[in-house]
């Protein structure tokens, strides 16, 4: 078994990505240039071909697993005391990937006008998500009932199934349900049966979603694209904070900004891409 241990790094990306509601591990991993591997060592893992999935999959598995365990209170005081500048550090990558995704799909040459209204429709899809408000001070859950493990378990379903569509944020699908402040409390505490359960959803949804996703690329890969570039361009509204902060906040958005933006780039277009690319 080949054991592709540079994947340690961009799970642990992905694992920070995953931590934030509004950014997408999806696209992180299309930053790293090893979404395509993803969605198919994912979708033959349960299949004869299982064993050839291993080397990739576990180290990005180890890496994912090791953010959201030491990351989580960093993540939490990262929102609750500098959110702003955490924002818009997400939206420099976001608006980062965007260029690669066109040169990907070569938009000019595959492009339709159906393919631009399913863009901007998607796109709109996920930018009305900044105008709900779900509630944060829901208290965690922190023991479990039959109802509660449905509901969980079904909260880590549908979170997963965002978390490999690049744009769609599986945190912010866990704020929507009211599950997040759970997901995050059983991460900083180590509550192992929540975390179990939540992630047995997760698991679920992973084996589902990677199936459909990769099919549509197979099958109708422009217009999945085109979903995909329009979810990027809508998670940007979701994501972004506003500017109603102090002079020397905004100079440290600018920062953040620029900081992602540049690590787009040197993600998606140099090195680091091209070997994720090649190990795929």
């Amino acid at each position: 078994m080949n054991v592709e241990w540079k994947n340690i790094y961009r799970g642990f990306i992905m694992g920070i990505s995953d931590l934030i509601p509004g950014v997408s591990g999806g696209t992180i991993a299309v930053i790293l240039g090893i979404y395509d591997r993803l969605l198919e060592a994912i979708s033959k893992f349960f299949s004869r071909e299982y064993k050839q999935q291993l080397g990739f999959l576990i180290p990005l598995g180890i890496g994912i697993g090791s953010a959201l365990l030491l990351l989580s209170r960093l993540i939490e005081y990262l929102l609750h005391h500098h959110y702003e500048p955490t924002q818009f550090f997400f939206i420099g990558l976001i608006i980062g990937v965007i260029p690669f995704m066109i040169k990907q799909a070569d938009v000019k040459k595959n492009f339709s006008m159906k393919h631009y209204l399913v863009l901007v429709v998607a796109g709109f899809a996920v930018a009305s998500m900044a105008f709900m408000n779900p509630d944060k001070s829901i208290e965690p859950i922190t023991s479990l009932n039959l109802v509660s493990i449905i509901g969980l378990f079904f909260s880590g379903w549908l979170a997963s199934m965002a978390m490999l569509l690049p744009g769609i944020s599986g945190s912010f699908i866990l704020l929507l349900l009211g599950v997040y402040s759970t997901a995050i409390n059983a991460l900083s505490t180590l509550n192992l049966p929540i975390i179990t359960v939540i992630g047995a959803g997760v698991i679920v949804g992973f084996i589902i979603s990677s199936k459909g996703i990769r099919y549509a690329l197979t099958h109708i890969p422009h217009m999945t694209y085109a979903v995909i570039i329009g979810l990027i361009i809508g998670s940007i509204f979701v994501v972004f904070p506003g500017l109603t902060v102090p002079f020397t906040t905004i100079i440290m958005c600018i920062f953040t900004f620029l900081l992602g933006l540049g690590l787009t780039v040197l993600f998606g277009s140099g090195k680091l891409s091209q070997e994720g690319k090649a190990s795929s």
